[in-house]
């Protein structure tokens, strides 16, 4: 499961660039313009009359990056620990194997979200938006950003907006069962998602050309698909034992 999810979860934060720009291009437009959330981030000559030195933008969005991949990884490596304790206090096999056989059904179902077949993992979003509620107040209060510190702050805070990606490559952090390897699934993740995020101007639309692609999609979402069906496997094979 460790090395399907760590590639898996990469791929789908690389492929799912439009979706993670349309969440969080607000946020990034910010940081470069340290004025409230845009509609759409800044780019090109937008940035440079936003009075805002390159190196400070550059900075900024790094450390809100940092923040909020650090936010993924700790979710990851909590939602893995707890499972792990559960499997260990009440020694069930079959627990591990329910487990694994839904991280490969949401595999599957991410998979057919990024070849565009079918978009149903995203109403996994709903689930978030009570804990969003909360804390949807303390994160407005980061904006603007004017430092490397409240920019990572405000990462942190922000990682946790409801995201159907994020929560689908979760149960995949749930199914490894362990907090490290929870954590590694969802820090490849937030990796996967950086290029779109740190892509400015022209290389930000090269890269929503290139992921957008149907081929692209089409070969990625079969990837997910075969590392779940694989998953599935694997889970079934167990059982019969």
């Amino acid at each position: 499961m460790n090395e399907y999810g760590i590639v898996g979860a990469f791929i789908v934060g690389l492929m799912g660039a439009a979706h993670c720009v349309g969440m969080c291009a607000g946020i990034v437009g910010a940081l470069s313009s340290q004025q409230a959330l845009p509609n759409k981030p800044l780019t090109g000559l937008a940035q440079r009359q936003s009075g805002m030195p390159f190196a400070k933008q550059l900075a900024l969005v790094l450390n809100y990056n940092l923040g909020r991949i650090s936010s993924y990884t700790l979710a990851g490596a909590m939602v893995g620990g707890f499972a792990s304790g559960l499997g260990a206090l009440f020694n069930i096999d079959a627990y591990l194997l329910f487990l694994r056989a839904l991280a490969g059904l949401m595999m599957i179902a991410t998979g057919l979200y990024i070849a565009q077949f079918w978009a149903g993992v995203m109403q996994i979003e709903h689930i978030g938006k009570f804990i969003w509620r909360w804390l949807a107040p303390l994160a407005q209060k980061f904006i603007p950003v004017e430092t490397p510190r409240q920019a990572i702050a405000a990462g942190l805070l922000w990682g946790w907006l409801p995201c159907g990606l994020v929560y689908s490559t979760l149960t995949w952090s749930v199914a490894a069962n362990s907090a490290l390897e929870g954590g590694l699934i969802m820090l490849a993740f937030g990796l996967g998602t950086l290029p779109a995020l740190l892509s400015m101007g022209m290389a930000a639309t090269q890269l929503s050309y290139w992921v957008q692609r149907k081929a692209v999609r089409r070969i990625s979402g079969f990837i997910l698909i075969l590392f779940g069906i694989q998953t599935l496997y694997i889970a079934l094979a167990q059982y019969q034992h």
